[in-house]
């Protein structure tokens, strides 16, 4: 028997079809094709990837692993332009990189923000995988609060609030924007997870408050200083007794401490509850990095920790993270 689709289903499809085309067609002008070479300079195509571009003069945002190792490359435009860029800084840490295309007006997309992101949600991902410029993919949200471990020489951070969608991604698509459904770039992304190549999951960076922070210090220093904690966490209400304690009503679990990190020095330990740092209250990983910005290495701070159904004092020394 022949099935006839309801008009409720063909408008549905117009609406879905309809959010992702205004989409791509608000960030084209937005997106970059990057490629890069090595630091002598070697050649062209030794490394390639996306980028957006964040400013009118030619900042643009894109993964730290696509330029790491680069002494510059090329910028491709969507009106068929080429401009050199440089390299003005890069945080392996966070996996972000901001360059520069030399001379030419860009035309920035909005940037928005992931804490407004719900599990189920529209996003589109905007790139060049495979070096095909400019391909659109969509899918969902399909999971938040995500975290992965980031290595630089011997340092380790875990990003935080990684969003994880189900929009195909493949190489090249690193750099390239992840956006909600009015076009704003909500993430940055960054890695497929899965046994072959566009395969499995992607994962993306979010905008946040600690990103935009991390792209400021970028622009203007080159690098991001740190004071490193060493936790890996998230965040979980206070049980009723400690919230009318404390005042507070959710705190950061310790879900693992890093081997020789301040925090192992402090005493932490797996599945305490951190409500307090240096008396400001923290309910999320957000609040903690906010928290450890590089001023604090090196300075005693004082904490208030949930353990064992009871609430105790702790101090620690956050250390600078070396990347």
């Amino acid at each position: 028997m022949k099935l006839i689709a309801t008009a409720t289903d063909a408008e549905a499809l117009d609406a879905y079809s309809t959010v992702v085309t205004s989409v791509a067609a608000k960030l084209a002008p937005s997106m970059i094709s990057l490629s890069v070479f090595g630091r002598h300079g070697r050649g062209r195509g030794e490394g390639s990837g996306s980028g957006v571009a964040i400013t009118p003069d030619g900042f643009l945002l894109t993964s730290a692993h696509v330029v790491q190792g680069s002494a510059g490359g090329s910028a491709y435009l969507h009106d068929g332009r080429e401009l050199a860029i440089d390299i003005i800084g890069l945080d392996p840490l966070s996996d972000l990189a901001v360059v520069r295309a030399r001379g030419g007006e860009l035309e920035p997309a909005e940037l928005g923000d992931a804490g407004s992101l719900k599990v189920g949600q529209l996003v589109v991902a905007i790139g060049d995988p495979l070096g095909f410029a400019g391909s659109v993919t969509a899918g969902v949200v399909s999971a938040l609060g995500r975290s992965f471990a980031t290595r630089s020489g011997k340092s380790t951070r875990f990003v935080e609030n990684v969003i994880q969608t189900d929009a195909a991604l493949h190489p090249g698509n690193s750099g390239g924007a992840l956006c909600d459904g009015r076009g704003r770039v909500v993430g940055i992304n960054t890695a497929v997870v899965g046994p072959g190549i566009g395969q499995g999951l992607g994962l993306a960076i979010p905008i946040n408050e600690t990103t935009r922070h991390i792209v400021s210090s970028l622009m203007t220093d080159g690098r991001v200083r740190r004071a490193y904690f060493g936790i890996a966490g998230g965040p979980r209400p206070l049980p009723p007794r400690v919230a009318r304690a404390s005042g507070h009503n959710s705190g950061i679990e310790v879900v693992q401490v890093i081997e020789d990190s301040p925090a192992e020095l402090a005493g932490l330990k797996p599945e305490d509850l951190i409500v307090e740092i240096d008396d400001v209250p923290v309910g999320g990983m957000d609040d903690l990095q906010r928290l450890m910005d590089g001023a604090r290495a090196g300075s005693t701070l004082g904490l208030k920790v949930y353990r064992h159904g009871t609430l105790i004092d702790a101090e620690i020394t956050p250390a600078e993270l070396e990347a």
